[in-house]
């Protein structure tokens, strides 16, 4: 579970949008609507999508239909970068969790990109160790932490809770079936996890959990 701009991350800021215009490449915005698909598992994985404002989820479907939700990411982040490393189908499905502006750049032009302007390979690259740290952390939330736990991180995630970006947190609806699925449990149980949460708070119930 991923959940974009964690609270111990650092990136620098860069002005993507303005980069693109300067060097006259080929790119295309477009807006989309709460629950929109972006792109679906198994399309041709041939350009990278900048997220300019909102936020989208991040789904994978296994071959015998089940679905988990991998990775929530929002503004100033970069999916589908899987095209770079050549990979010929999207391994996942995203789609919005709330309306959306997201830049879709073509492969050959990000890595042209990346090639001639150094400024934003650092920062694509400070984008991808700030992603594979995430993925440790979620990796060590599964393995070690209790249900409740993982969805009290989940939910400080969420609201952007001790972030350094100074992003204000983006109103969007998570309901408990997508919480579940984030974690990894029952919507029944995050039904039961949420009710204790309410009481207490999900920093507090963090604390308390480290501390035990």
């Amino acid at each position: 579970m991923g959940v974009g701009h964690e609270a111990d991350a650092k990136r620098p800021s860069f002005d993507v949008i303005s980069l693109l215009t300067q060097h006259n490449t080929r790119w295309t915005v477009s807006h989309f609507k709460d629950n929109q698909v972006v792109y679906t598992q198994g399309d041709p994985a041939d350009s990278v999508f900048y997220i300019h404002r909102g936020r989208v989820k991040v789904v994978v479907v296994s071959r015998f239909g089940k679905e988990a939700i991998v990775a929530i990411r929002g503004p100033d982040e970069f999916c589908g970068e899987g095209a770079i490393t050549g990979a010929p189908l999207r391994l996942a499905t995203t789609s919005t969790m709330s309306t959306c502006e997201i830049i879709r750049i073509e492969t050959q032009t990000i890595v042209r990109l990346l090639h001639e302007n150094r400024e934003f390979a650092d920062y694509f690259l400070t984008h991808l160790l700030t992603r594979t740290a995430r993925v440790e952390a979620d990796l060590v939330d599964q393995l070690f932490n209790s249900s409740e736990m993982r969805l009290a991180r989940a939910l400080l995630l969420l609201a952007n809770y001790g972030n350094d970006f100074g992003v204000e947190p983006i109103s969007i609806k998570v309901n408990q079936e997508t919480l579940a699925a984030l974690i990894g449990t029952t919507r029944s149980r995050v039904n039961v996890f949420y009710e204790q949460i309410s009481e207490v708070g999900p920093d507090r119930l963090q604390r308390q959990g480290g501390s035990s």
